[in-house]
């Protein structure tokens, strides 16, 4: 049977953007390329070129333009990009002053709201009105502690208008989570909501508000965004203020500060489940020109389109997500839990505004398929065009059930890259077909290969995810990293010169990707690696196992594999599941495989934004302490693995 699940109609190829760019290419530079692969290779063979044509396709807004596309391609890091260039983030996002919907916003527990573009610009000159009257100067840290709702776009706007650096945690943290984040940045104003709703429940933000201000002395002024209720008492907040009194006074015209293409726009963390999260400066330009690429190229989106992602405003799809405003497009907020009121919320939600792309995570269709969901009975979808995966591996069977239970023609793009890069380093393309578990290419001008243990690029075999050419939206800097060492440290101590990423993949012949799970997380048991998602694929597709975990441990000179299962609701785990799983993994994988030990688990780990903490659990096991918990979204199931004492070496 064939492994490809959908393919473009020959029409929708031909009028895709990236078809369009590929012929301004070829009559710019006297090139034939007549595919993608032929414009990939060019692009990571002539990348200035690339970045060049990049620039003139989506044609930024700037008052003063570049004199230099890029000073050295092969320095990594510290290349610099476009430099003489002068430009503002938030006039490229604010650009379409009219009628036109900027943002549908939907929360648990509150009406929906329809915001305009020209109402947009009204609201983001209001905040950076007040937030220049508060002393916030360009380099200034403002911080957001909000919900995924409108005030978090515009609160954001507002700053970068000004030239202030935009950093975000969402309201789920917890205050030792909020703290590891902001204390390094120390922000000047920090903007936060009352409290929010999940699941049915409302949860309150002041109690939690106060313990971070607490320890966080840098903030001068506390916005307070009424969204659980519309008179909260700030009586505790010290230098606390309601947002309505906050932007009330008069704003004068907008001046969008110009800047550099490297100016830090926002401050992103690293996970932080192993040690204090890494604070990285993302650069203006860099974002705009890096999101730009793969909204309109990979993704197609353009001013027609209704682009939702599910995500939070602690999560960098949240920012990649908001800069489809600078294609006009109309993005969908949403707050709360995707199964709330009902499991098909999200789905129904997609019918109601009219989403064409609908963003999720790997983790998300999984549920559904636990669920039992089956949308393409129950929802119309019609609107539909392309469906975004992210967060971890998509797995095959995920692709199954994205096809035979959602809809049957449809783009799914499972796309991969990371908060290091705010951006993709593989991910879907308009132009070639879905095959089943594979991601559909390599980005442009991302020189992406697969290295094996000898540091040597392989096709069709397993390797570590390396970069060999530098891109815009690499990180401009880490905070309070002076001489670069802990930039240096994560991701180029492997490889001189070279990004090593951090994920295990393998290549194709076709220029698909396959990702096999975090490096730092393959299991090794008599040296030879194995991807964690190559176990999960197979486990997760039996109807008794509801999540899986596996990490190696340490054992008589060698690794072995421990698998931890949650079982579904209402059945148990038993010999002979045991030992359908052992079989099921050594045929559909290899005996080395096969774990060691198949333990039952109450619950599996989970980072804030939907990925295995498979690295705290393995630390747990080898008798280490797992720092950070309050990076997790349920830190108390580390306690389950603590127990298991009985492991430890």
């Amino acid at each position: 049977m064939s492994d490809i699940m959908w393919k473009p109609s020959p029409e929708r190829a031909a009028s895709s953007q990236m078809n369009r760019f590929r012929k301004m290419v070829n009559s710019k530079y006297g090139e034939n390329l007549t595919n993608y692969s032929d414009l990939y290779e060019w692009s990571v063979r002539e990348t200035p070129d690339f970045w060049e044509a990049m620039w003139e396709f989506s044609d930024p807004l700037v008052s003063q333009g570049y004199n230099q596309i890029v000073d050295d391609i092969a320095k990594m890091p510290g290349a610099r990009w476009f430099r003489g260039c002068r430009l503002n983030f938030a006039e490229n996002l604010l650009r379409r002053c009219d009628d036109r919907l900027a943002i549908i916003s939907r929360a648990e527990g509150k009406t929906d709201r329809r915001i305009t573009y020209k109402e947009l610009a009204g609201e983001v000159e209001k905040v950076a009105s007040a937030l220049r009257a508060a002393g916030v100067v360009k380099g200034d840290r403002v911080a957001g502690f909000l919900p995924n709702i409108p005030e978090s776009v515009i609160t954001m706007l507002g700053a970068a208008s000004i030239g202030a650096v935009w950093s975000s945690s969402s309201p789920d943290f917890g205050i030792k989570g909020v703290l590891d984040r902001f204390r390094q940045i120390e922000p000047k104003v920090l903007f936060a909501a009352d409290g929010y709703q999940y699941n049915g429940k409302k949860v309150d933000s002041l109690s939690k508000l106060r313990g971070i201000l607490s320890e966080l002395p840098s903030v001068e002024k506390v916005v307070v965004v009424p969204f659980d209720s519309e008179t909260p008492d700030l009586s505790s907040i010290a230098n606390g203020v309601l947002y309505g009194e906050f932007t009330s006074e008069e704003a004068g015209s907008m001046e969008f500060e110009q800047l550099p293409f490297d100016h830090p726009l926002y401050i992103m963390y690293s996970s932080g489940t192993t040690g204090l999260p890494k604070s990285i400066v993302h650069g203006a330009g860099g974002t705009l020109l890096q999101h730009l690429k793969e909204h309109r190229l990979h993704c197609d989106i353009s001013e027609k389109d209704t682009v939702f992602y599910f995500t939070t405003c602690g999560w960098m799809m949240w920012n990649w997500l908001v800069t489809n405003l600078a294609i006009g497009a109309t993005i969908v907020l949403y707050d709360g839990s995707p199964f709330f009121p009902g499991p098909s919320a999200m789905w129904q939600m997609a019918d109601d505004f009219g989403i064409t792309v609908f963003g999720t995570s790997a983790k998300f269709i999984s549920a559904c398929a636990g669920e039992g969901l089956s949308p393409i009975e129950t929802n119309s979808l019609k609107s539909i065009r392309t469906i975004l995966s992210t967060g971890s591996p998509l797995v095959e069977e995920g692709f199954d059930y994205v096809y035979d239970r959602v809809k049957n023609d449809v783009q799914l793009a499972s796309i991969s890259g990371g908060t290091d890069i705010i951006s993709c380093f593989a991910g879907g393309n308009p132009m070639l077909p879905v095959r089943r578990g594979e991601l559909q290419c390599r980005a442009l001008a991302m020189k992406v290969e697969s290295f094996n243990s000898q540091g040597e690029p392989v096709v069709n075999e397993k390797g570590e995810l390396v970069c060999t050419r530098a891109f815009p939206s690499m990180p401009v800097h880490f905070w309070n990293d002076p001489n670069g060492e802990k930039y240096h440290n994560a991701y180029f101590s492997s490889y001189p010169g070279v990004w090593a990423h951090g994920d295990y993949i393998s290549i194709t012949e076709e220029g698909g990707v396959k990702i096999f799970g975090r490096s730092d997380a393959t299991l090794n048991p008599g040296g030879v690696r194995i991807g964690t998602a190559e176990i999960y694929r197979v486990v997760e597709a039996l109807e008794e196992v509801e999540d899986s975990l596996a990490v190696g441990q340490q054992w008589e000179g060698d690794e072995r594999v421990i698998l931890f299962l949650k079982m579904n609701s209402g059945l148990d785990f038993s010999e002979d599941l045991e030992k359908r799983i052992r079989s099921s993994i050594r045929s559909a994988c290899s005996p080395r495989h096969v774990p060691a030990i198949v333990l039952p688990i109450e619950d599996i780990p989970y980072t804030i934004n939907g990925k295995k903490v498979e690295i705290a659990v393995k630390k747990i096991i080898h008798g280490d302490e797992a720092l950070n918990r309050d990076a997790l979204a349920n830190p108390e199931a580390l306690d389950l693995y603590t127990n298991l004492r009985v492991l430890a070496v």
